[in-house]
């Protein structure tokens, strides 16, 4: 049986099971967190999140290392997060298996099935910095509502990228009258290509809090330099292990390689099992964003 209802922050439909019934839950639209009625058109309580006194926020909450490396892992054993487990794993394979062979369609599968994992990876990072130890519940939704879903996380990451960029970008610019290209940037050089250099990965540094800042925040006015290093600079270990989680997903996700008809099956089999591990390890990466607010919020301005 499915209960659909209304948002009861933003009236959007939303549909579950009914065997979630009395779970808490969160809107894909509007990020308000609620419980699921037990029947259709059942207006859900609203969850609001907990004020805490003003002495309890000064303090870090104790336990990131413990969260990220042996809580992380009751993720990928827990029941209630098999259907969304079953879908992350279905959605590899298409990747692995099918993408590749529908040849006209090269750039839609890849804006659908990362589209998709982006927006799942969000869901993480949110759920997961407002203790929510759960994976994401799973809605496609149908027709434009899809199209959304699957285009709005490009949208945000692309923007996001390009805003903590800019000072790259703009440094580009200015230089390419003298001949420095994003082509040639990289050459063994002191001086300006150096500069360049450091400038693009001091960027990449600042990536995953800003990630977090829209993931969480969900205003893309907070992406501001102040709101992000004042956090780093009070909880630099803890933001290192955040940047090193995500260096390890993107270089792992870099080394996948597609199927082809014509390889070994152990080969096959290997390039398989790589695919799905990188997703392990994404998921952690996201959680470590999520569990940085969530211990660390009392360094964040906003």
């Amino acid at each position: 049986m499915t209960i659909r209802f209304n948002c009861p922050n933003c009236d959007a439909l939303i549909a579950f099971a009914g065997k979630h019934s009395g779970k808490r839950a969160r809107c894909l639209t509007c990020g308000q967190i609620f419980i699921i009625p037990s029947r259709d058109n059942e207006t859900p309580k609203k969850i609001e999140p907990e004020t805490k006194p003003q002495i309890e926020k000064a303090q870090p909450l104790p336990g990131f290392y413990h969260a990220v490396f042996l809580d992380s892992w009751k993720i990928f054993i827990s029941p209630e997060n098999a259907t969304s487990l079953v879908f992350v794993i279905a959605v590899v394979c298409f990747k692995f298996f099918l993408a590749p062979a529908i040849c006209c369609c090269d750039y839609l599968t890849f804006l659908i099935v990362w589209g998709w994992l982006l927006g799942f990876y969000f869901n993480i990072i949110y759920e997961s910095a407002f203790e929510i130890d759960k994976l994401p519940e799973i809605y496609l939704g149908t027709g434009v509502t899809f199209l959304w879903y699957v285009i709005k996380p490009f949208l945000i990451f692309f923007f996001t990228m390009a805003v903590v960029q800019l000072p790259f970008i703009i440094a580009l610019a200015l230089l390419r009258n003298k001949g420095i290209t994003t082509e040639n940037m990289w050459q063994a050089e002191l001086g300006l290509r150096l500069l360049l250099q450091l400038l693009f990965i001091f960027s990449l540094f600042l990536f995953p809090m800003a990630i977090l800042t829209v993931a969480v925040g969900k205003d893309l006015t907070l992406l501001r330099p102040d709101y992000f290093l004042i956090p780093i600079f009070r909880a630099p270990a803890p933001y290192i292990v955040v940047v090193v989680m995500l260096i390890a997903f993107g270089v792992l996700e870099m080394q996948t390689a597609q199927y082809e008809s014509e390889i070994p099956l152990a080969i096959t089999a290997g390039r398989l099992t790589l695919n799905l591990a990188v997703q392990i390890i994404a998921i952690i990466a996201m959680r470590s964003i999520g569990l940085f607010y969530r211990h660390y919020s009392c360094h964040l301005k906003w």
